[in-house]
Formats: C-alpha cells, sequence, structure tokens
C-alpha cells in the first residue's frame, strides 16, 4: 500500500480543524461554565463564611445578652428582696407601734378606771368623814366655840399679805350694798366694833356693815365683800373638806 500525503495532509487538516471547533465550540464554553461554576461556589462559600461569622457574632451577642439578662435578673431579684424586706419590716415596726399604741392606751385606761374607783372610794370615805366631823362639831357648836373662830378671823385679818389686803380693798370699793356679815350665834356690839375696826384698817374707810345671824353656820363667821368671802366657820370649813377635789380643779 503506497502513503498518501494528500490524504494525511487534509487528515491533518481536519483534525486541527476540529481541534479548533471543539475548542470554540465546546471547550471554551465548557471552560466559561466551569469558572462560573466555581465562582459561584466561591460566592458560596464567601457567604457561607460570611454568614458562620455573623452566626459566632450573633451567638456571641446572644449569649452576652443572655448574661447580661441574668445578672440583670439577679440584680433586681436582690432589689426586690431588699424592698419586700424593708416594706416588711416598716410594716412590722408599724404594726409593733401600733401594738405599743394600743398597750399604752389600755394602760391609760386601766389607770384612769383605777383613779375614778380610788377616787369613789375617797370621796364617798371623805363623805362619810365629813358627815361624822359635821354631826359631831354640830354637838360641838357653842358661843365659846364660835368666840374662838372669831379670834381666829381677826387673827388671820391682822397677819393678811399686802395682795389680799389690796384685793379686800378694791372689792370695798366696788361695792354699792353693806358688807354681810354672818354668824351662827348672835355678835355682841364690842366684837361688831372689833370687826368693823379691823375691816376699817385695811380698806382704809368705815364700813357699812350688816349683821345677820345664820344658824346653819354651824359656829363662826361668813363675811361677804362683793364677790369676796372670807369665813371662820364650821359649815364653809366642812364643805370645804368634803369635796376636795372639786375645789382642786
Amino acid at each position: 500500500m503506497d502513503f498518501d500525503w494528500t490524504t494525511f495532509i487534509l487528515e491533518i487538516v481536519n483534525f486541527l480543524i476540529l481541534i479548533w471547533i471543539l475548542k470554540h465550540f465546546l471547550y471554551q464554553p465548557v471552560l466559561d461554565i466551569i469558572d462560573k461554576r466555581r465562582i459561584g461556589i466561591d460566592q458560596v462559600m464567601a457567604d457561607a463564611k460570611r454568614i458562620e461569622e455573623e452566626a459566632k457574632a450573633l451567638k456571641q451577642k446572644n449569649e452576652q445578652f443572655l448574661l447580661t439578662w441574668e445578672n440583670e435578673k439577679e440584680a433586681a431579684h436582690a432589689q426586690l428582696s431588699a424592698e419586700l424586706a424593708q416594706i416588711r419590716e416598716h410594716k412590722l415596726a408599724e404594726l409593733t407601734h401600733r401594738i405599743e399604741e394600743e398597750a399604752e392606751r389600755r394602760r391609760i385606761l386601766d389607770e384612769r378606771r383605777q383613779q375614778e374607783y380610788e377616787k369613789k372610794i375617797e370621796d364617798k370615805a371623805i363623805e362619810q368623814g365629813a358627815a361624822f366631823v359635821s354631826k359631831l362639831l354640830s354637838r360641838m357648836a357653842t358661843p365659846e366655840l364660835e368666840q374662838q373662830l372669831f379670834q381666829l378671823l381677826l387673827e388671820d385679818l391682822t397677819n393678811l399679805d399686802e395682795s389680799n389686803k389690796k384685793a379686800i380693798a378694791e372689792a370695798a370699793a366696788s361695792l354699792t350694798a353693806a358688807i354681810v356679815v354672818q354668824s351662827a350665834f348672835s355678835l355682841s356690839s364690842k366684837q361688831r366694833e372689833t370687826l368693823s375696826a379691823a375691816l376699817h384698817e385695811i380698806i382704809d374707810r368705815k364700813p357699812t356693815m350688816e349683821f345677820q345671824c345664820i344658824s346653819t353656820l354651824l359656829a363662826g363667821i361668813h363675811i361677804e365683800i362683793g364677790p369676796l368671802i372670807l369665813h371662820a366657820n364650821l359649815r364653809d370649813e366642812l364643805k370645804f373638806f368634803s369635796k376636795p377635789v372639786q375645789h382642786a380643779q
């Protein structure tokens, strides 16, 4: 068999043409597709890496948020516990104060009831004592006892301090009626003159006097100078003795 160069050359040309066609219409598009696919894969990998980093950052941020929230929750719980403890302590102190106030109020009421009871007992005893003394002194009321009370009254008038003398003088100065002198027994002329002289020395003028005999005085003297009353008699003394609480008020 003879070698045909023309055929050989044509075969080579056809092969080259086939290679060009394959490269131009098949290989290059495949390479382009592969490149695009690689670029897409790289982009996906980059996005995946970015998403992974963002996920890690988000996870770290969430962990930090959870830690912060946990700390805030513990702080809020501690603050709430402290506030509740303070409120409980305040309420307990308020309740204790109310209990103490109630106890003090009851103590005061008990003391007041005790004082009222003791006062009733005391008043009853004084009333009974006054009744006994009044009955006893009414049997002892004699002109001689009245004479002694009259002397005591004169001594008291003589020993009055300046403020009391001034009060008597002012009362007598404003008096338009006579000075009323009451006695259980009738006073003698000498007694009347002596009493008038004693009052004259105090009010610096001779007084106009009206003498009355009042048996309820039991014994002694009762003098009315306007609003002022001077007394040294059993009735008034017993009245004062039988009502000490009222006089003290």
